[in-house]
């Protein structure tokens, strides 16, 4: 699956969590994926070709050690 590192600031703004409606932060995962993530739920949302897919189903839950990196990210 291709990702983009990148979304306009004003995007990332108005993109919100499906599940909880609260904001996302915009990290890279250790292997250098861009991902959507949620740190209430610890849920992290792919980016698609530069499109960030933001279903439930297709989130997944980070690992406690994912959680810290994604923090110490942001």
């Amino acid at each position: 699956m291709a990702h983009e590192s990148t979304i306009d600031a004003t995007l990332l703004g108005l993109l919100a969590c499906p599940q909880d409606k609260g904001p996302l932060q915009l990290v890279r995962t250790e292997a250098g994926a861009s991902v959507l993530y949620n740190p209430r739920l610890r849920r992290a949302y792919p980016i698609d070709n530069g499109i960030p897919v933001l279903l439930i189903d297709e989130a997944r839950d980070v690992t406690d050690a994912e959680h810290e990196f994604f923090v110490a990210e942001s």
